[in-house]
């Protein structure tokens, strides 16, 4: 008998528990609910399937759901794209019939050419997010906003990481709990794509054992992509200031994303960052020996 997928299983049973039965323009009934969100029954209705052949998809059972099915289930539990995409990657998973082997980890590196790039960037922060959102590459700006991630030992170069676990970044976020959250739910999008990476397990296993917050949030199992966005940073150097993130995927880099960080013309936080962009052009004066 095939391993049961218990990833697909937690996934639709907690995206069937966030679902509200009157958006979903269910009539009400008699029945009290015990738990919030939707019954199976109704899922498999909204859906088109049979209730049996949900309850089955819903224990984990290694089936093969049609394109046609998989984008149902999608709009039932309403879905949005990040969602769509994580359960079309655990369907895929369950579609294999012999479990897969654990790859060995794979140091991911971006070209030279991409590193000069970012360097040219001198007054606007990027960050090079890779598998897992390993730091890839930072330019000056992205150091001088964030941390120095070329200081870290390479093995903890990684944005997830230092959301969670380093106090400095506790301190430099004002809304701290929601970027480390998006983190958290970008990781299970991403571990859901590669169910088999073992750096994945292994990241995943350091962040349960050290952050009393992860835990809470990953097993809510939520899915989030990082598209765009904003950040709200009580900078030790500059004080409040807001940036706008959009991100871009690069040519032959399939798993790795550009970040760009900007702030609004006019305001306070442009002032801030040109600020911060002064000091980071200071040269550095040497020390004299005595």
């Amino acid at each position: 008998m095939a391993t049961p997928n218990r990833e697909l299983a937690d996934f639709l049973r907690r995206a069937r528990g966030q679902c509200d039965p009157a958006r979903a323009g269910l009539p009400p009934d008699a029945r009290v609910r015990r738990v919030p969100g939707l019954r199976r029954e109704e899922v498999a209705r909204l859906a088109g399937v049979s209730a049996d052949y949900y309850a089955r998809l819903e224990q984990g059972r290694r089936i093969t759901p049609s394109p046609a099915v998989v984008e149902a289930l999608a709009q039932a539990l309403e879905l949005d794209a990040a969602g769509r995409a994580h359960l079309n990657d655990l369907i895929g998973v369950a579609t294999t019939a012999a479990p897969r082997r654990r790859r060995p980890p794979t140091v991911q590196r971006l070209r030279s050419g991409l590193h000069q790039l970012l360097d040219t960037m001198e007054s606007t922060p990027a960050l090079v997010l890779g598998r897992r959102a390993d730091v890839l590459g930072a330019n000056r700006m992205a150091k001088a906003l964030f941390t120095d991630f070329d200081a870290l030992p390479p093995a903890r170069r990684n944005y997830t990481r230092w959301i969670l676990l380093d106090p400095a970044a506790r301190s430099l976020f004002v809304d701290w709990e929601l970027q480390a959250r998006a983190a958290v739910e970008n990781l299970r999008l991403d571990a859901g794509r590669t169910p088999e990476d073992r750096a994945t397990e292994d990241l995943i296993t350091e962040l349960q054992e050290n952050s009393a917050e992860f835990g809470h949030w990953w097993q809510q199992h939520r899915v989030h992509q990082r598209t765009h966005g904003s950040k709200r940073l009580l900078h030790p150097l500059v004080g409040e200031i807001t940036v706008q993130y959009e991100t871009f995927t690069l040519p032959g880099e399939t798993e790795a994303a550009v970040f760009l960080y900007s702030t609004e013309a006019g305001s306070p936080s442009r002032q801030a960052l040109d600020l911060l962009i002064s000091w980071t052009l200071t040269p550095t004066v040497p020390r004299r020996e005595s």
